[in-house]
């Protein structure tokens, strides 16, 4: 089963400074940090902030590319987690055909903004992701994280809370 969850926030990793999207389960109170990289980072939020570039950055591009293929993303999907590394899918439609892409999640949630479609967890990999969900950092329990990451409010994820 695949849990709708929305961007909570964007914020950096105290430990290791690198970016993380918090994703927060439409149902629950339960959350899920991804790592990702600092481009795929800012075109997360460039997206929400909705700034616009003078040209087409590459997530525009592939959007751009999806329309004039005849194709629309309906929803992207995080599939599975694998040695801490996050596996996503788009679900597309062209010419009445479903097609599923296997993506970065860090690209599927940026487009996903670019849609306004929704985002999906796999639910294994939710519950994994909360069981252990030290990321690239070490020096952390999971126990300790997750406590953290769920006790985070507004003013911890400053600017780029949801």
């Amino acid at each position: 089963m695949d849990l709708e969850v929305k961007i909570r926030g964007l914020m950096m990793d105290p430990a290791t400074n690198m970016p993380i999207v918090v994703l927060k389960d439409v149902r629950s109170d339960s959350v899920m940090p991804i790592w990702v990289g600092i481009f795929e980072f800012n075109a997360i939020f460039n997206e929400i902030d909705k700034s616009v570039a003078p040209r087409p950055m590459t997530h525009d591009l592939l959007r751009n590319i999806i329309r004039n293929l005849n194709a629309e993303l309906h929803r992207v999907v995080i599939t599975d987690i694998k040695e801490n590394t996050f596996f996503a899918a788009l679900c597309l439609t062209q010419n009445g055909e479903q097609v599923m892409i296997d993506a970065r999640p860090s690209d599927a949630i940026a487009l996903a903004l670019r849609y306004d479609c929704p985002i999906y967890v796999n639910e294994s990999v939710m519950h994994a992701a909360r069981l252990n969900p030290t990321g690239p950092g070490e020096g952390v329990s999971g126990d300790q994280f997750r406590g953290w990451l769920e006790g985070l409010n507004d003013e911890d994820l400053g600017r780029y809370k949801m």
